[in-house]
């Protein structure tokens, strides 16, 4: 057909296309390959971010809780500081005497 040209393989030695072929084909593969990795870790962190987002709403419910119980402590401390102080303070006097007289027992004792 044309003046010396090759028929049938439009130019390319059919072993220089051969190598060029596999090497795609091995180029191929290889990002395949690499896709296949990058999608299975990408699956494996959506998992643990969900892992991670139930854990933190469990902690934020707790604390929760514990902050209302904290609040309500608090309230009862307040309570209990507006109270009559005179009484308060008579019955830690008569604690310190009891626990002085204790001592002071085993002491004479030994």
């Amino acid at each position: 057909i044309g003046d010396g040209a090759p028929t049938g393989n439009y130019g390319y030695t059919n072993s220089g296309y051969s190598v060029y072929e596999e090497e795609n084909e091995r180029l191929t593969e290889s990002l395949r390959t690499k896709v296949s990795a990058i999608k299975s870790l990408s699956i494996e962190i959506g998992t643990e971010v969900k892992n991670q987002n139930k854990m933190l709403s469990e902690m934020d419910n707790d604390f929760d809780s514990a902050g209302g119980l904290l609040g309500a402590t608090m309230g009862r401390l307040r309570t209990l500081s507006r109270g009559s102080q005179t009484k308060l303070l008579c019955y830690m006097m008569l604690f310190a005497l009891f626990v002085f007289f204790v001592i002071y027992w085993i002491i004479k004792l030994r």
